[in-house]
Formats: C-alpha cells, structure tokens, sequence
C-alpha cells in the first residue's frame, strides 16, 4: 500500500492535471457535456498506455542507445524540477510549448484534442516517462511492478475525473484557486526531482570512488 500511494502521489504530482485545467476548458469550451467526457475519457486512456508502454520499454531505448539509468534519472530529475519551477512561476503552459493561443489554433486542424496536445506533452511528459523508466529499476519483483501499473491506473483515472469536472472546478476555485493549488503541487515536483538528482549523484559518486 505504501509502494502504491508513493507511485500515485508521485506521479500525480508530476503530471498535474489540474495544470491542465485552464487549457482543457479553452479546447474545449464549445463542446457539449457528452464531447468533454469523451474527450476526458480519451485522454486517460492515452495518458494510461503511454505511461504503461514506457514503464516496460523505456529500459531498452536506454540500452540501445547506451545510455545508463542513473544518467537518466539525472536528465529526468532536472526536467522535473524546471517543471516545478514553471508551476511555481505560473509559466507551466509556456514551459510545455503550449502557448494557449497557438494550442487552440493547432487544435481546431486536428478531430481530436486527447492525445495531442493533452496527453502528448501536456500530461505524458518527459518528467513522467523518465520517472517511471527509473522505477522500473527500483522495483523488480513482479507484486511491485503491478502495484505500479495499478498506481499508473489510479493517476489515469484522476486525471479523467479532474478534466471532466475542470469546467466545474474552474467555476468554483476559479484562476487564482487553480494557481495556489498548483502552486503548491509545483514545491512538491520541485522536491521529487531534487531527491532523483541528488540520489542518482550520489550513486556516482559511490561507484566512482569504488
């Protein structure tokens, strides 16, 4: 139960739809209730096998490409914390290429908004790839790798929860509740990718001195 809760929390925390939220309701303020849910639904099924298909294959790019797993958490630990950073700032949308003006006009070429730009890159980013790449090595017994796909199924399913309700939280926290809560979330990335860096560091620097 603690594997799942620190996975979930984790990579809820590093996805952050609630980020999502404002650019969610601007895609898709002309659609009707039934379009949102579906479009919301979509998204968590994208976000749910993009995730789940780097967890299991992520190892094997990093191999073909020689490329070691604490090299990655290094790359994948600053990526985080830029994007704690950018919640910090207010600056999360720019930070992701998602000026809300150019994601509507790309936006209105394409059928569908769920797998870009909302799960790719807004919520499957690098930040969670590369977080899920690194747990696939951490956890090697086959009860903590369903756990974490369980844990992958738990953030997927918030997330569809919080986008098909975004035009209702944006109602009642409005923007500036959406900014403190994200506000918070990004402190909390922030932390996480400090605690893969300095970790995957010090791993280094053990093997280096060994």
């Amino acid at each position: 139960m603690e594997l799942f809760i620190y996975v979930f929390a984790a990579l809820f925390s590093v996805i952050n739809p609630l980020g999502t939220v404002p650019i969610f309701v601007g895609l898709t303020q002309e659609y009707s209730a039934p379009e949102r849910s579906k479009t919301s639904l979509l998204t968590a099924i994208n976000i749910f096998v993009i995730l789940t298909i780097s967890f299991f294959t992520g190892r094997f790019i990093l191999h073909f490409f020689g490329i070691s797993i604490e090299s990655l958490r290094i790359a994948g630990g600053l990526i985080i914390v830029t994007s704690g950073f950018a919640l910090l700032t207010g600056s999360f949308s720019k930070h992701k290429g998602m000026e809300k003006e150019r994601v509507k006009d790309d936006a209105f070429q394409r059928d569908s908004v769920s797998l870009t730009p909302l799960a790719i890159p807004m919520l499957a980013g690098p930040g969670s790839i590369s977080l899920l790449i690194g747990m696939y090595e951490d956890y090697t017994i086959i009860s903590e790798k369903i756990l974490t796909i369980c844990a992958i199924l738990g953030v997927c399913l918030a997330t569809f929860l919080v986008l098909k309700s975004s035009h209702y939280i944006v109602k009642m926290l409005g923007a500036s509740g959406i900014n403190a809560i994200s506000r918070i979330i990004g402190f909390i990335v922030i932390a996480i990718g400090i605690e893969y860096i300095s970790s995957s560091v010090i791993t280094v620097l053990n093997s280096a001195l060994n």
